[in-house]
């Protein structure tokens, strides 16, 4: 028996048609670094959007399935093409700015992008990879910036307002399947090549849904979120398109993502809400010490993409800033779980532990843990595993590139289709997941696992301590055992022998897994998504380039 159900298709475009004409005075609003931010009306970005649209099939001749690459930072034009590309039946493929130039020609590549959309600050990055993008044809170029750069390229150059001009400003986007691919992004590629993950119009619909849950970030047409987290990362957490659902105004940093200039978007914008890595919290939190600002707008912050360490929680709570973990990943869409304490706990003592957890999994989530021999584990709050996950908006495969069958590394996904996603953890009986570590970071230790995470948070709850990075390292004894890597805040004085008796001291950190070698450097590397770059650290100490003490 069916059901007496419409089966309307779940797509973009009708998001799209959605925000503009039901939220057209919504704004997308975007930071210039000098005089007041450019205002785009959500209905304007819709108008845009059909035009773009128009000038890609007609000027440059883009069909369904073509993949259109973005170069560019946060902005109104960024947000056009999010819409306008995956509406029209093409796919956004949206280029990370911060990999290493050798990995983006190889993304550009191997996804076949016949175009590429770029912000005209970024021309010096992409003009030299041009004579090693085989398959792109045409360049847009938004924005200001020095088009001499493009002198001599083999793809035609096009101006982005100049393809718009004219353009009819509705367009009848096509009836898609809704299976059909979207958008698509690349993992930061920090072992072997890079994986291109793609995401249909469904999965995208699904996931702007459950970020508008009252459980998930909840935001309406009263709020301004501060998008910090970049478009080319997991589509900015599906921001922009959960904002078009709802018509919660975006402001966007462009490419100003220093602490000051963050600290003055909040000042004069006054947004509600605001999404990014813990690494661009600490910055901001230290530019707030040094010259404080108004922020009492913004009361809801976002955390996800690594854990956010407890004491940097706790001083955006003294800020007014309540702080949300998320976890998720490029794979998850991303959001897999967001920790909003359940309402039994709010107001006691324990709401703050539950803070401090990843969350909790979503209704569309489902999730189990396995352990390193294969079995199931129980979700008790106890037993650690790897994190394994399946559902609309997850992954099932990655691109194998053009007419190439998907791929299924068995290191990736299980025999029966769930995603491994190679994080270590615990979940409670309640369905909060805690973890541990990364499986690739955990430290095994005398047939015992040491968690990376526990003892960075506990040595970055130090006053002394701006950043701390925990590795393995080989030891003839245990196998492995935890070097310790510290920046240290200006004019601190904490030695090696003060910071470990700080984590032995209450019981922080249980006896057997105090570091015994440490290093002060001058910051901890970081990867294109702003997490910490372990590998860095684990080949600069095989090299002997770290100054180590022992004690």
């Amino acid at each position: 028996m069916l059901s007496t159900m419409q089966d309307v298709p779940l797509l973009i475009s009708r998001i799209l048609n959605h925000g503009s004409a039901l939220h057209g005075t919504s704004q997308v609003i975007t930071w210039t670094g000098e005089g007041e931010p450019e205002r785009r009306s959500f209905a304007e970005i819709g108008t845009r959007a059909a035009q773009l649209a128009h000038a890609l099939r007609e000027d440059l001749g883009v069909e369904s399935d073509d993949r259109v690459a973005t170069l560019m930072w946060n902005n109104a034009d960024h947000v056009e093409a999010y819409f306008a590309i995956p509406s029209m039946g093409a796919v956004l493929h949206t280029l990370n700015l911060r990999l290493p130039v050798e990995q983006l020609a190889w993304i550009v590549n191997h996804a076949a992008d016949r175009v590429v959309i770029v912000n005209g600050s970024l021309l010096p990055l992409l003009a030299p990879l041009l004579p090693h993008l085989k398959p792109v044809e045409h360049i847009v170029v938004s924005g200001p910036g020095d088009r001499s750069l493009l002198d001599g390229a083999s793809a035609q150059v096009h101006e982005y307002e100049e393809l718009l001009a004219g353009k009819p400003t509705a367009y009848d986007w096509p009836e898609l399947d809704e299976r059909s691919a979207a958008a698509m992004c690349y993992t930061s590629g920090t072992t072997g090549d890079p994986k291109g993950v793609v995401f249909s119009h469904r999965s995208i619909y699904l996931h702007s849904m459950q970020v508008n849950m009252a459980q998930s970030m909840g935001l309406t047409d009263e709020d301004t979120t501060l998008i910090v987290v970049p478009q080319f990362h997991v589509n900015a957490w599906g921001l922009p398109h959960a904002t078009f659902m709802t018509g919660v105004n975006m402001l966007m940093p462009d490419r100003f993502l220093q602490p000051g200039p963050l600290a003055e978007m909040i000042d004069k914008v006054r947004p509600t809400h605001a999404a990014a890595v813990p690494t661009i919290w600490q910055g901001l939190l230290a530019e707030l010490t040094a010259r404080p600002r108004d922020v009492s707008a913004l009361t809801q912050v976002t955390i996800g993409g690594s854990a956010c360490p407890p004491a940097l929680m706790g001083a955006f709570d003294k800020l007014g800033m309540r702080v949300y973990h998320a976890w998720g990943m490029t794979e998850t869409s991303p959001l897999g779980t967001i920790a909003r304490p359940p309402a039994h706990v709010v107001g006691t003592e324990q709401e703050f532990a539950y803070r401090l957890t990843q969350g909790r999994f979503p209704a569309g989530v489902e999730a189990r843990l396995t352990g390193p021999g294969g079995e199931r584990l129980p979700w008790d709050g106890e037993s650690a595993g790897e994190l394994e996950v399946r559902g609309p908006w997850i992954a099932g495969a990655y691109y194998g590139g053009e007419g190439a069958e998907p791929l299924r590394p068995a290191d990736k996904f299980s025999e029966d289709g769930w995603l491994k996603t190679g994080d270590v953890g615990t979940i409670s009986p309640d369905g909060f997941l805690t973890l541990t570590d990364r499986a690739k970071d955990v430290i095994k230790s005398g047939g015992e696992w040491i968690s990376s995470v526990e003892l960075e948070n506990a040595l970055m709850a130090h006053p002394d301590v701006t950043e701390a990075a925990v590795v393995a390292v080989p030891d003839e004894k245990w196998g492995e055992r935890p070097l310790a890597t510290v920046v240290l805040k200006e004019g601190a004085t904490a030695d090696f022998a003060a910071l470990r008796s700080f984590l032995a001291d209450e019981g922080k950190i249980a006896k057997w897994q105090l570091p015994e070698r440490w290093t002060i450097i001058e910051a901890v590397p970081k990867t294109s998504v702003g997490k910490f770059d372990k590998k860095v650290l684990r080949r600069q100490y095989a090299e002997g380039e770290l100054d180590v003490s022992q004690i």
